[in-house]
């Protein structure tokens, strides 16, 4: 399985930096042969412990400018030999993966693991770990969600058990009798000046110096000798003294003292060396992602990657400055269109779009118990409607007793359009062709009209048209800077707009030809259907407002709407199948997604404070991993071949 190794090297080694460079390049190298998914190193020197790790080959990482980058700053307070200062002391663990749980494209679960103050490395296969989150709920809140890999609950059961006991020796000792399966670990924490071994396998090795003041250590004893053979200590470090830490013993390595002092993994009252301390002595540093230090408005949370957007003096965004308040029609304004079409016998007077979702739920509710209309539901199934907005379909329908009409697409075609739109888009990624994974549900608004025909009912109603629902950075980021005030709808744009569109999306398809696939003819109605085709539906909240704690209590209580917990607690947009794929893509290259837009108008409504918006988009724009999984899987693509390509764009940050 995977590879882990490391060294520590204490203020009297006089070890070089390009010493280190070269020690730390041969381990990658040598524990390639074990796991080549990803790689990672974690170094401890002069107050830090910094970590780099790729989603990449190791000898791919090796090459990397990154990394290079990397370690040089890593190693910054070497003398001007390039020797370890006195009283400096450095040490490194380290991992090659070989992926047997949790998604490779997710970077918390690459190796080196951080959990609070932990930082390890992890090889075998822990088989309980979803036992251990239910028998330790703090597990859940730290590894846990649907990202967690059986290294990250391991780590993060020592962690819990070190802040128990301050003693490092005992955490692994409780850890190691509570888990089922194989692991071997390498460990640092950020209140501890040593590195902590442990194996309840033997795969195991290291090899170390007192008066060289040098420790070594690796998965293999051959890793460990040919690397000290290439690295030119075979003079100083005698091969015969290679040893094997036994299944279930552990053991610390102070960086000053070196040797290693084993202990029991048997024993949960066994104490390991210069343990128990209060003193935070290293600050942990990933250095692995660009970090996302936006400037953001200072009045709602809008980045600067954001089209089109600019600060003024007070750092409050352009956006914010010419945001108008939603003016509502008004409920008696709905009454004198309403009053035209309702029905004097019960007969069905209006057709009513209904997603399942929770604003199309209670606009089904409204429209029936409190307006007095007659409504026929219907629903264009084009291939993401989720399960779960279909049982909510069901209850809603079934108390409120209405007749639902369906809509199918041919749901295989949709989904290899989609297919062929997502690896065209790969090809040449860019932000503003995103929306065109969803352009076969478009649909929905044309059956509206043609369900009219059918039926002889002519009032079509959509349970939209809130204005915290709009999105002007989906266009923006196609070139096209528009005002959007009261939820202006796509075929209000003004005719320049439309061309720039129009002629953007053209450019697009001649510099990507891969786009030009059987879905170009479904792409053409979506854009006619959204910003030519003017339809006269009515959209109930332009009359109404928008009351999110009002539409879920009625809609749980009254009917036992259900949430899809796999979306976190921001129920909204949980009916369609691709927005946690769309969101992942816009939030890892731009640092912000629909989410930051939702939230940012809900804040200049004056229904969300700024403080609480923050809060909030923590779990909004945390990736969604359960639904990327089954997005992937309706779709028919490699969802860890995709997302490893998403991560591996360039930035906008």
């Amino acid at each position: 399985m995977c590879g882990i190794f490391g060294f520590a090297a204490n203020s009297r080694s006089d070890i070089t930096k390009d010493g280190l460079k070269k020690i730390i390049g041969t381990s990658i190298r040598l524990a390639e042969r074990r796991g080549r998914e990803a790689s990672g190193i974690a170094i401890a020197f002069e107050g830090n412990i910094s970590i780099y790790k790729k989603a990449i080959k190791p000898s791919a990482m090796l090459k990397s400018s990154g990394f290079n980058d990397f370690i040089e700053s890593a190693f910054f307070e070497l003398n001007n030999e390039g020797v370890l200062k006195a009283g400096k002391a450095v040490a490194m663990v380290g991992h090659t993966r070989l992926v047997t749980n949790g998604l490779q494209a997710m970077p918390e679960n690459n190796q080196p693991v951080v959990v609070n103050g932990t930082v390890g490395v992890h090889n075998g296969i822990v088989t309980n770990d979803r036992q251990l989150i239910e028998s330790h709920p703090i597990l859940q809140k730290e590894v846990g969600g649907e990202s967690y890999s059986d290294s990250r609950v391991l780590l993060g059961l020592i962690d819990k058990y070190f802040s128990e006991t301050g003693d490092i020796g005992k955490a692994l000792a409780n850890s190691y009798q509570e888990i089922t399966g194989s692991a071997s670990v390498a460990l640092m924490h950020n209140m501890v000046p040593s590195i902590t071994v442990a194996t309840n396998t033997g795969s195991f090795y290291y090899s170390h110096d007192k008066d060289l003041g040098f420790f070594i250590f690796g998965s293999e004893c051959h890793i460990i000798h040919r690397m000290i053979l290439e690295i030119g200590m075979k003079n100083t470090l005698n091969l015969k003294q290679i040893l094997r830490l036994d299944p279930l013993m552990g053991a610390t390595i102070d960086f000053e003292n070196i040797s290693p002092r084993l202990f029991s993994l048997n024993d949960k009252n066994t104490q390991a060396l210069n343990i128990s301390t209060t003193k935070q002595i290293y600050k942990i540093v990933d250095a692995s992602m660009p970090a996302k230090k936006l400037r953001r408005c200072t009045k709602c949370v809008l980045p600067e990657t954001y089209p089109f957007i600019s600060f003024d003096e007070h750092g409050v965004c352009n956006y914010c400055n010419k945001y108008k308040k939603q003016e509502f029609l008004g409920r008696d304004a709905l009454e004198i269109v309403l009053e035209k079409y309702r029905s004097k016998n019960g007969e069905p007077d209006c057709i009513v779009g209904f997603s399942g979702g929770r604003d199309s739920s209670y606009g089904l509710h409204v429209i029936k118990r409190e307006l007095g209309m007659h409504p026929i539901a219907y629903t264009y199934d084009w291939a993401l409607v989720t399960d779960q907005a279909r049982k909510n379909q069901a209850r809603v329908l079934g108390k409120l007793g209405i007749e639902h009409i369906i809509r199918a697409a041919d749901i295989h075609t949709k989904r290899r359009y989609i297919r062929k739109n997502i690896y065209a888009w790969l090809k040449r990624p860019h932000l503003g062709m995103v929306p065109l994974f969803m352009a076969g549900d478009k649909m929905f608004y044309y059956y509206g009209g043609q369900l009219r025909k059918e039926t002889g009912i002519n009032l079509t109603i959509f349970s939209a048209g809130h204005q915290v629902e709009q999105m002007e950075f989906k266009v923006g980021f196609c070139g096209v800077d528009q005002n959007l005030i009261n939820n202006t709808k796509l075929y209000h744009f003004d005719p320049f707009s439309k061309a720039q569109l129009a002629m953007w999306y053209a450019r697009q398809y001649l510099m990507n030809p891969a786009y030009i696939n059987e879905s170009l003819l479904d792409s053409i109605f979506a854009f006619y259907t959204s910003f030519i085709n003017k339809d006269d539906y009515l959209y109930l909240y332009r009359y109404m407002p928008w009351d999110e704690k009002l539409i879920e209590n009625t809609i749980k209580e009254e009917y036992g709407w259900a949430s899809d917990e796999r979306y976190g607690t921001n129920q909204w947009r949980m009916g369609d199948g691709q927005t946690a794929f769309n969101n992942y893509i816009y939030n890892t290259i731009a640092g912000f997604s629909e989410f930051d837009n939702f939230r940012s108008n809900q804040i200049r409504e004056g229904w969300l404070t700024r403080q609480d918006a923050v809060k909030l988009l923590e779990n909004d724009n945390s990736p969604r991993i359960e639904m990327l999984q089954e997005f992937s899987q309706l779709i028919g693509f490699n969802l860890e071949e995709v997302l490893l390509k998403i991560n591996s764009i360039p930035k906008l940050y």
